[in-house]
């Protein structure tokens, strides 16, 4: 019995040795995982290792909303927020997705550590006036929810570089070739990306919801 225990407690003693602090399999406790890279595989990062401080950021920014006001990556700072990216004249999934984001709003309808942040993908039509009537009709909340328009070149080159929000099945696209996505993501109050879902589904907004609980809980 001895020599059982003595050989079990070498076998742990291998298998805690072993483990990586940058790992592809989900921890035992609950944590999100961070992504890198546009391929979206999650990855697992201790604070402890030496790949903690390259993980990705989104980077600083500057649009404008609905109210006509300057929206920067200062407006998110310190804050969890929810990016996606849509058109006011979108006759698809825009609406099923913003419908569904507003589930988000609801949730943290009280608590000012959690935002939204909508860019135009058309904004040489989409102007403040056009957000805002949008924003009205969704019953959107204008401290709580930025719908933003800008610079073409900086919404796009930040959509696909930065967010890697783009459904591109592995082609690589040029700037003048049209941005749609159904997808959402989540960023952790050091602008990480957490977490990566599909808008147009009650289902993974509402897992989105939860995740969201997750991180507040995150120093």
């Amino acid at each position: 019995m001895q020599y059982m225990r003595i050989i079990l407690c070498l076998t742990i003693a291998t298998v805690l040795v072993s483990c990586k602090s940058v790992s592809k399999a989900k921890p035992l406790v609950r944590t999100l995982p961070f992504y890198n890279t546009a391929d979206f595989t999650p990855q697992w990062i201790e604070k402890s290792s030496p790949a903690y401080d390259s993980i990705h950021m989104i980077p600083a920014f500057q649009f404008i909303n609905q109210d006509g006001n300057s929206v920067t990556e200062k407006t998110f700072a310190g804050k969890i927020y929810v990016a996606d990216f849509f058109f006011t004249a979108c006759p698809g999934i825009c609406k099923r997705l913003t419908t569904n984001l507003g589930l988000v709003q609801t949730a943290f309808k009280d608590d000012d550590q959690v935002l939204l942040l909508s860019h135009s993908v058309t904004p040489e039509s989409d102007n403040a006036a056009k957000l805002k009537q949008y924003a009205n009709a969704f019953g959107v909340i204008n401290t709580k929810w930025h719908l933003v328009t800008g610079n073409r070149n900086a919404i796009y080159t930040i959509a696909r570089q930065e967010y890697f929000a783009d459904e591109d099945m592995g082609v690589r696209k040029s700037g003048t070739d049209f941005l749609h996505t159904e997808n959402i993501l989540l960023i952790d109050k050091h602008k990480r990306i957490r977490g990566i879902y599909k808008g147009t589904s009650v289902k993974e907004v509402n897992d989105m919801i939860a995740d969201i609980k997750i991180l507040k809980e995150e120093e």
